[in-house]
């Protein structure tokens, strides 16, 4: 929510205070490039303090930063707030996709991590609602206040949660973790293939963002046709997430990561060929479908590959590959879209989408991870 609740604000914050539309684009794009290069520091955090204080301290840490965004009266000290946002992010991310993948049992797994994915979503889409109603009262960096607010309460729930036990007791307590090195080097063949995936799926995912909207001012759609389509896109998108999580948990990973990625190949390649709102909007929708029955998939996939003693490391590898994904999708439809029509630019991330789909149909588990005993967390 703290996030939703700024990043409509911050392009314009960034007009501001001086930069061009295109410098305004770029400041955007710095939470990204923060969680990108902090993904691998982030598990060096997470392993040194513990999950919970790293969530506490990520927590703050972004609040600090949106503080900074409120009175920052120079555009450079602004982009390095922003910055600042995208590194606790991914210490914050990580820190509990860990703290999750110990405190929940195996059976119950994809469910947790789906939901997770879920109460994300719907927590970005709640966010600008709430900043709406604060830039109302009190003006455009009221926007900021909000993030603030809710960081702080963040903080205080992370703290609130339980210690998590040693995995293993004492005789892993004792075992000398992984180095990173280590870690890429023994699990190599897990990061080359169904990482391959994951770098897929997040680049088609990072690259929708941008889709529906360009597609729909090319038929010349107007702004409330594409915040209307957009906007039932995302709540599909944010319906079918638990769905998903207990056939993942019952079926096993492969029976969600290869439709997910299917239908969305599917609705992309047929998005060329829709010429008006509702031919889009059906499209969109599918989408959104596509991409919710994949909630929780990328996380679920980490923590299933992930050994116990090396835990924060592999997911930091893990969460740098989906960030590169992220990063090279909407560069890969940029790219074509600056020397072919449109159509083949969207068409293009729909081969993508069918790529990931061989990847996983490939390479992700068919069954179901063996049961573990859980682990009791202090309440």
């Amino acid at each position: 929510m703290g996030e939703g609740a700024i990043l409509p604000i911050v392009p314009l914050t960034a007009r501001d205070l001086g930069a061009s539309v295109a410098a305004a684009a770029l400041v955007v794009t710095l939470i990204g490039v923060g969680s990108l290069v902090s993904n691998v520091p982030a598990s060096i955090v997470t392993r040194r303090f513990g999950e919970r204080r790293a969530m506490v301290g990520a927590s703050l840490w972004a609040a600090l930063a949106m503080l900074l965004c409120m009175f920052a009266r120079e555009l450079a000290v602004f982009s390095l707030a922003i910055l600042m946002i995208g590194m606790s992010a991914a210490v914050f991310n990580l820190a509990r996709l860990s703290w999750l993948a110990e405190a929940v049992p195996v059976p119950y797994r994809a469910r947790a991590l789906s939901t997770l994915g879920g109460v994300l979503r719907i927590g970005l889409f709640l966010g600008p609602f709430v900043a709406a109603a604060a830039i109302h009262a009190f003006g455009a960096l009221a926007a900021y206040g909000v993030g603030i607010v809710v960081l702080v309460a963040g903080a205080l729930v992370a703290r609130s949660v339980g210690e998590l036990p040693t995995p293993g007791g004492a005789a892993a307590s004792r075992r000398v973790p992984l180095r990173l090195a280590e870690v890429l080097r023994e699990h190599r063949r897990v990061f080359a293939t169904v990482g391959l995936g994951v770098v897929l799926i997040a680049a088609v995912r990072a690259s929708r963002q941008g889709i529906v909207p360009l597609w729909a001012d090319h038929i010349g759609l107007g702004a409330a046709s594409v915040s209307l389509i957009y906007g039932l896109s995302n709540a599909v998108d944010m319906l079918v997430f638990y769905p998903a999580g207990r056939r993942m948990d019952l079926r096993g990973r492969r029976a969600v990561a290869v439709p997910s990625m299917m239908i969305m190949g599917i609705a992309l390649l047929a998005m060329p060929f829709t010429h008006s709102a509702p031919a889009l909007l059906a499209a969109a929708l599918l989408i959104g479908f596509g991409n919710g029955i994949g909630s929780g998939l990328v996380m679920t996939l980490g923590v299933d590959h992930a050994p116990v003693h090396a835990r924060t490391q592999f997911l930091g590898v893990w969460r740098l590959l989906s960030d590169v994904g992220a990063t090279a999708g909407p560069a890969l439809l940029s790219a074509v879209a600056a020397v072919a029509p449109l159509a083949a630019a969207v068409a293009s991330i729909g081969g993508v989408a069918f790529a990931g789909a061989a990847a996983f149909s490939r390479w992700a588990p068919r069954s179901v991870p063996p049961a573990a005993p859980s682990t009791s967390v202090d309440s």
